[in-house]
């Protein structure tokens, strides 16, 4: 993915990385088609990032949503050269018999479902295009696991494992990638990590990096379990 400027959809871009993500990504120029579920948050992402960029307000649980909103896009900018699933939900941390089956629900729902009720109404574009890369944020606790996150654990196992299967099915030219971004200082890193999640670097710094990493992404990384790298 070298040379010319880029339309890259990705989810979560109000806030924590997706949001530092869309600043670099756009501060290269490049399209940033995003999504993000709180209108007020998006209200202002667009304000910071006008036309070309587009930003609407949805939840990635709602498949109808979703697919109203792929149709938007497809038609205004065709498929995209980038498309990354980065919408996830943390649970409080607690052993997995505490916690309740509407915030263990919450979790499935944002980080697999969601997930593929973008990839149905995206990738069928990319496909007829015959290019494009999927990345689908993972997490360290994608490949590993640890106390009191065991529902965490659970969905970022299961992108791997979607991640993979999807690049099987993939025809040429394109590819899917499970991506874990290393340790970032975010809200949801605070939420289960408070005493050490300062230590770790910021969004934007990471974006610095993080975006020409994926901008290099292509078919020979199809399938591959990534890492963004580290400075």
């Amino acid at each position: 993915m070298k040379g010319g400027a880029k339309t890259i959809v990705i989810t979560g871009a109000t806030r924590g990385i997706g949001r530092a993500l869309t600043d670099e990504f756009a501060r290269l120029g490049h399209v940033v088609l995003g999504c993000g579920r709180d209108a007020a948050n998006v209200r202002a992402l667009a304000a910071a990032h006008p036309a070309p960029h587009a930003f609407e307000a949805l939840d990635v649980r709602d498949d109808a949503a979703v697919r109203r909103w792929a149709e938007r896009v497809l038609a205004e900018h065709g498929a995209p050269d980038l498309l990354i699933n980065n919408a996830a939900l943390m649970n409080a941390l607690a052993p997995l018999w505490e916690v309740s089956a509407e915030e263990f629900d919450a979790l499935v729902d944002v980080n697999v479902k969601g997930v593929a009720n973008v990839i149905r109404h995206f990738v069928p574009a990319m496909i007829a295009r015959g290019r494009g890369v999927i990345v689908n944020l993972s997490s360290g606790w994608g490949r590993s696991v640890d106390v009191d996150v065991a529902p965490y654990c659970t969905t970022k196992w299961a992108i791997e494992g979607l991640s993979r299967a999807l690049a099987l099915e993939l025809p040429a030219g394109l590819a899917c990638v499970p991506l874990s971004p290393g340790v970032v200082d975010t809200e949801m890193l605070r939420k289960c990590w408070a005493d050490g999640a300062a230590s770790a670097p910021d969004p934007e710094p990471w974006a610095r990096t993080a975006v020409p990493f994926l901008l290099e992404l292509g078919p020979r990384d199809n399938g591959k379990p990534l890492s963004v790298p580290t400075r």
